[in-house]
């Protein structure tokens, strides 16, 4: 069936783990506990179980594993080193928000086995094409079907199958399709007839359409044609000839077309469903911007509370929730930092039951993972509150762990008149905090350790309330000593109380940064939103939830975003449409973490407000039209046997205040695996700079709320129009393969008339 794959099984680390082992599987210093683990014969299942507990496993699949770390790289096995060797362990980590898997092999040899064979497995599941996935998707779904093993199929456990795939079907049209895959006549299907039956049964009329409209003779594309269609529907204009040529050799699956420079049905079927085929503009994925421009120019990807993976007042503080979010992309990372016991200062949410851990733990995770995603600077937000004498020690930490890459001097000696760009800054860590006087006097050693009280609160959340001091200490008489080791770190992030535009206009200097509490910030935005652009384009806001959220909820970031704040701290660990924005906006660009604002957010004269975008010199507003065809094989929301979803599709807009709309299309009673909508949503987009566009797959229910199926967010400016596949992701903002809708997209200028 799958050569490939019986050639992965021929491994001999893949034996080991298809053979099995027991392991040890660790949660904390008390709880190891020993499973039996097996790698199961699709190659991609691993299965573990308790050697007593009669008859409960878990299984997880190989593509939901990141990554294999070595040794005691997880706060888990650091903590049983004495009783471990580093060559026994090893941790699996997971894409998404599900949490690591630390175990102990019981011999150098068996963990090496493991550790080469998932590695192994993983590049082979990441190496596959469109094709052979879904070859692997069918392939599992008749494993779990196939209850006795006997590697054959009759009608009644096909009728099952097809309802756990989300298919509910009329009876008798799958019954003729099993009667025409039963070659053998034998009442069963085997593997490749069962293949041959799903190819049947998802036979996609809407895709065949379309190729019925470009194709002579209905057979297949010829070069010609397929040009004419690159360039009519897919708007590709001059390069559609070379590019023909090249989809062909890609995505044709039968040599014989090839050789005639033509494209089957299931060459363009395929070419759709590809990366190229996907709405996403793939100019766009790769570092397509300009880096060479002041920090204040882009939007920063940043957390908030960074430690914590879960709520603010009960939840872990943990190391890996700093690997979660650089590797997701995030530059602005937050540490709260407390004196600690001992004299070392530690990191939790102040005044609550969340964990502690250390700040040098932190600080050498930072340093371990900062760039492993992208190479562009990363901004650590200090949140202090330390005596000078824990902030000395703090000081010494940044300096020893970091070394080098953080950045303690200016770039070229010279005060800034703007900040420098990520370009220049590559590789560097920035430190933000409160500096004693600026960087003016840096030179000047007569200053007192002492920072001037309308500096008191800049640092704090001064809304939280968790973070604020006890009221007896925080008279308005007492003066906050900095440890001026910590203050010689800050360079071009001081944090500094804000007195309004008109006091920063004349007065601020461009390294000087603010935080704004969401509120704030919200208010500020309806009540001086050009202010508030001109302001952002040389200086740098931060802004962050409200104190209140103790769920860890958050806020929308676009609101901010609209005036050009650059560093909108959102809580990395909540899943929810927020993180799907900001997901959105970062996945272009290379997902390096900074997003190049609009032409209009970056002129310091700029008369760009989000209240009325009609009135700045580019205004162009763009009329949006999306024909929201099908959707294939969507994943069920709930496991029962008997329930298949009723989909619905709603497309969102997020921007100016102008441009937030939402449409949707009908429901499609009983049909998550080929449901066809044909239905077209219009909006007007008036600040396409600003948009990002949220397609959102969900389960009607008119008792209670829709349930959540599947989403993809994107930027406005990285859609590409034609016919287009929409690849979902789940709540987590994973990928859910092969789930996926299928548009067709046209963007046109706004002409008076219409």
């Amino acid at each position: 069936m799958d050569p490939e794959g019986a050639r992965i099984q021929d491994d001999p680390d893949v034996k080991v783990m298809m053979a099995g082992s027991t392991l040890r599987k660790v949660k904390s210093r008390s709880w190891k506990k020993q499973r039996h683990f097996r790698l199961l014969e699709d190659g991609l299942t691993i299965w573990y179980k308790s050697r007593w507990a009669g008859r409960g496993h878990s299984t997880f699949s190989v593509t939901e594993v990141e990554a294999v770390r070595e040794g005691h790289q997880s706060e888990v096995l650091l903590s049983i080193a004495e009783e471990f060797p580093a060559d026994l362990c090893f941790t699996l980590v997971f894409h998404g928000r599900q949490g690591n898997l630390d175990l102990v092999a019981d011999s150098p040899e068996e963990a090496q086995a493991w550790i080469r064979g998932v590695r192994k497995l993983i590049h082979k599941a990441q190496t596959m094409d469109e094709k052979e996935r879904l070859d692997q998707w069918v392939w599992d779904w008749f494993q779990k079907a196939d209850k006795n093993k006997d590697g054959k199929m009759n009608f009644k456990e096909v009728k099952k199958l097809l309802k756990m795939m989300n298919v509910d079907m009329n009876e008798e049209h799958a019954l003729h399709l099993f009667t025409m895959a039963d070659k053998s006549e034998s009442d069963s299907l085997e593997i490749e007839q069962f293949v041959y039956f799903y190819k049947m049964l998802t036979q996609r009329d809407e895709v065949w359409k379309v190729f019925q409209d470009y194709s002579g003779d209905g057979e297949k594309l010829m070069l010609e044609e397929l040009e004419n269609f690159l360039r009519i529907e897919q708007h590709e204009g001059e390069q559609s000839g070379q590019h023909a040529k090249e989809l062909i050799d890609r995505y044709e699956p039968s040599e014989t077309a090839v050789k005639q420079g033509a494209m089957s049905l299931d060459g363009f079927q395929m070419y759709l469903c590809s990366q190229e085929g996907s709405i996403f503009n793939p100019e766009h994925q790769n570092l397509y911007q300009d880096m060479s421009q002041p920090l204040s120019h882009y939007f920063i990807s940043s957390s908030h509370n960074t430690y914590l993976l879960e709520d603010q007042l009960r939840g872990q503080s943990s190391l890996e929730a700093y690997i979660q979010a650089l590797k997701r992309g995030c530059r602005c990372v937050e540490v709260d930092c407390w004196d600690g016991s001992d004299g070392e200062p530690v990191v939790y949410h102040g005044h609550t039951l969340t964990s502690k851990i250390l700040f040098k733990d932190v600080v050498s995770t930072v340093k371990e993972y900062a760039f492993k995603t992208s190479d562009f600077p990363v901004i650590l937000s200090l949140e202090n509150h330390c005596g000078v004498e824990q902030q000395t020690v703090m000081a010494q930490h940044l300096s020893q762990i970091l070394g080098d890459t953080l950045l303690t001097t200016l770039l070229d000696g010279q005060v800034p008149q703007q900040l420098p760009s990520p370009q220049e800054l590559k590789g560097k860590i920035l430190l933000k905090a409160k500096k004693i006087g600026g960087l003016e006097q840096c030179l000047d050693e007569t200053l007192t350790d002492e920072v001037s009280d309308d500096e008191e609160m800049a640092d704090g959340d001064p809304e939280s309330p968790c973070t604020e001091d006890p009221p007896a200490a925080n008279k308005k008489h007492k003066k906050s000593k900095l440890s001026r080791e910590l203050s010689d770190l800050v360079v071009y992030c001081k944090s500094v109380h804000f007195h309004g535009f008109e006091h920063a206009r004349s007065h601020a200097k461009c390294y000087e940064m603010s935080s704004f509490s969401e509120s704030k910030a919200k208010k500020l935005a309806k009540e001086a939103g050009t202010d508030f652009v001109q302001y952002n384009t040389r200086q740098m806001s931060r802004i962050y939830p409200s104190g209140l959220r103790t769920d860890s909820s958050n806020y929308n970031p676009q609101d901010m975003w609209n005036v050009g704040c650059q560093i909108v701290a959102l809580n990395f660990q909540t899943a929810g449409l927020e993180m799907d924005l900001n997901d959105g906006l970062f996945r272009q660009n290379g997902c390096c973490g900074f997003v190049l604002k609009p032409e209009f957010m970056r002129d310091a004269t700029s008369q760009f407000s989000p209240e009325k975008p009609e009135g700045h010199q580019g205004y162009k507003p763009l009329r949006l039209s999306i024909q929201v065809i099908s959707g294939q094989q969507l994943p069920k929301v709930n496991q029962k046997e008997g329930s298949i979803v009723d989909p619905l599709v709603r497309v969102e807009i997020y921007g100016v205040p102008q441009d937030q709309a939402k449409e949707e299309t009908s429901h499609i009673n009983n049909n998550g695996f080929n449901p066809v909508w044909n239905e077209t949503l219009n909006f007007v987009i008036h600040a396409p700079g600003l948009a990002l566009v949220r397609f959102l797959v969900e389960d009607y229910d008119k008792a209670s709320r829709n349930d959540f199926i599947g989403q993809f967010t994107l930027p406005f400016t990285c859609i590409q129009a034609g016919y287009r596949h929409i690849h979902l992701l789940s709540k987590d903002g994973t990928i859910i393969p092969p789930s996926s809708l299928f548009v067709n997209i046209s963007i046109s200028e706004l002409t008076s008339g219409s």
